[in-house]
């Protein structure tokens, strides 16, 4: 008897105690990504993700975030493009909530590119640095390719991005047709 009632107190003391929790699994939409920069969407949030160039280990990844408020995103989509056309002398500042992220503008291979540097926690001891971008990665990032641009102001939902479309006739081939090469 006291073999069991210790084994039922062990059990029980475990499953009071237990330390996993499970979580709700939030939606993240990615609206583009090009190697190893991307823009993820969750809810009214935006984030760039990109792989931190100004360290020592490959396997650094930063992010920095903001809403998008009064059409953020679109903007920093037409400020970033905007430098592409006209090369600004300096770097242009962002302050976001968290961190300050400066354009970095420089022409490589005769190409004009933008690289994201971002003082972390508004520290400039703390700097992240992405790979250079030129005008079609950054449109690929922004959704401009692919058309997920469209879902800057609309809710993050999983549904939109998984729907199949049925193939058209424009897009099929007639079963029945042949070409054939004459030999000379």
């Amino acid at each position: 008897m006291r073999k069991v009632l210790l084994l039922f107190t062990c059990l029980f003391s475990i499953s009071v105690f237990s330390q996993i929790k499970v979580l709700k699994n939030e939606t993240l939409v990615e609206i583009g990504k090009d190697n190893s920069v991307g823009l993820y969407k969750k809810q009214d949030k935006f984030t760039i993700n990109y792989q931190d160039l100004n360290t020592s280990n490959l396997n650094t990844f930063r992010s920095f975030s903001f809403l998008n408020v009064n059409g953020d995103v679109e903007d920093l989509y037409k400020l970033i493009t905007d430098g592409f056309i006209d090369t600004p002398i300096g770097n242009i500042t962002l302050e976001l909530p968290n961190d300050i992220i400066e354009l970095h503008y420089e022409k490589n291979y005769g190409q004009p590119t933008v690289q994201f540097i971002q003082y972390i926690n508004k520290n400039r001891k703390y700097v992240g640095k992405s790979q250079f971008l030129n005008k079609k990665q950054v449109d690929k990032i922004f959704g401009r390719t692919n058309g997920k641009s469209a879902l800057y102001g609309k809710p993050a939902t999983m549904n939109n991005m998984n729907t199949v479309k049925p193939a058209t006739a424009s897009t099929s081939a007639p079963s029945n047709s042949k070409t054939k090469k004459s030999r000379k």
